[in-house]
């Protein structure tokens, strides 16, 4: 996932919107919540597989665009209660 201000980026679990060519359009995924930006969704501590079971949040307000070869897993497939919650909010 690359970073929003400098330069190179950092494996990051994130949601994958849409696939395009070789281009996939995600929105990140947290453990820091931001509660004054309307675009995060709190997910089920666990979500994401992590070891620790701490929740994450979902940011569908700012959408990143990741070359589909830069994967390096599968975690899983989002529920789809939160599927229709994001295609909501990320249009």
């Amino acid at each position: 996932m690359p970073y929003e201000d400098v330069p190179g980026g950092k494996d990051r679990p994130c949601l994958v919107l849409r696939v395009r060519g070789g281009t996939a359009t995600v929105a990140k995924i947290t453990s820091k919540y931001h509660d004054e930006r309307a675009g995060v969704i709190p997910l089920a501590p666990g979500t994401v597989a992590d070891a620790h079971g701490r929740p994450s949040f979902l940011e569908t307000d700012e959408l990143r665009e990741v070359g589909v070869s830069e994967f390096r897993r599968r975690v899983g497939v989002v529920d789809p209660a939160l599927w229709d919650q994001v295609r909501h909010l990320a249009g």
